[in-house]
Parts: structure tokens; C-alpha cells; sequence
């Protein structure tokens, strides 16, 4: 008589490598991410800034925010988000002011040297879409699959988060 596993722990087997790969390519995607900014900055010779850095001035956009604001959003764990707003601030790519509620808080926002990183990333981003879609990598019903699944992920490794506290 042969020893087989049961069913319902070969699947729980292949859901754990499945979640484990998806793990190992969403770490990666950010870092390509990275890369393929960092590429595009060197492409069209704006070298005084990192991809970080550039990403920053992408999802600030139009918006006034903290230092904190960024930091809670969670979109740069492992940089140090004051460091680089400091440098973006000195390179004249950020307008800085102390918030007058509490003036141990900073408010930035781009400047029009920010907004022309902002409109670099934003049209990088723009024709990888197109090219994604031209090429039929993606839909609009993948897109949303995708996104969808990584909603649902995010809000349960959040809630996983709260329950520990």
C-alpha cells in the first residue's frame, strides 16, 4: 500500500509555493521597477536623482504632503523618506514650509523642476502601458485581476498587522 498524501495537504503544498513565488515576484517587480526608472533617467540624462527619489516626486504629484504622510502610506520602507525629500528640497525639485499648525511638521510639494520628473515618470509609465496592452501582455480584465488580488492581499497582511497589537 503506497503512502499518499491527502489531497487537501498536497493543495495546501502547492498554494504555499504558489504564495511564496508570488511573494519572490512582487519583490522583484519593485526593484525592476527601480531599474527600468532608473534606465529611463539615464536615457534622457537627468542624473542628479535616483529612481527613489523619482518615484517620490511621481506619487506627491499635485499634492502638499508631510514626510509622515509618505512614511505611513508605507510606499518606501527601506529608504529614508526625510533624507531624500531633504536632497530633493536642495536640488530645488521640492518647495518646502513648515506646516503652521505644527511647526515641527513640513509640508513639501513639487516645484516645476519636480513636475517635469513627475511628467517623465508618468510618460515612461504611460508607454509601458500602451505597450502592455499593443502587445496584448495585459487587458483590462487581467489588469483588474491582478490589482484585485493584490487589494485583497494588501488588506489581509494589513489586518494581520493590527491584529498582532
Amino acid at each position: 500500500m503506497s503512502m499518499q498524501k491527502p489531497m487537501a495537504l498536497l493543495g495546501d503544498k502547492g498554494f504555499m509555493a504558489g504564495y511564496l513565488e508570488a511573494l519572490a515576484l512582487v519583490e522583484r517587480l519593485h526593484r525592476l521597477l527601480l531599474d527600468v526608472i532608473k534606465d529611463e533617467f539615464e536615457r534622457v540624462g537627468v542624473l542628479e536623482i535616483n529612481a527613489v527619489q523619482a518615484l517620490l516626486l511621481f506619487n506627491i504629484g499635485d499634492n502638499e504632503v508631510t514626510a509622515g504622510e509618505l512614511k505611513t502610506r508605507g510606499y518606501y520602507q527601506g529608504s529614508n523618506v526625510s533624507y531624500n525629500l531633504k536632497k530633493l528640497v536642495d536640488m530645488g525639485y521640492m518647495h518646502h514650509q513648515r506646516c503652521e499648525i505644527d511647526r515641527r511638521s513640513v509640508r513639501v510639494r513639487l516645484t516645476d523642476k519636480g513636475r517635469g520628473i513627475h511628467d517623465t515618470v508618468s510618460h515612461l509609465f504611460e508607454r509601458h502601458a500602451d505597450g502592455l496592452e499593443a502587445k496584448q501582455i495585459l487587458g483590462d480584465q487581467t489588469m483588474g485581476d491582478i490589482t484585485g488580488a493584490l487589494r485583497r492581499m494588501e488588506r489581509y497582511w494589513s489586518d494581520q498587522i493590527r491584529y498582532i497589537y
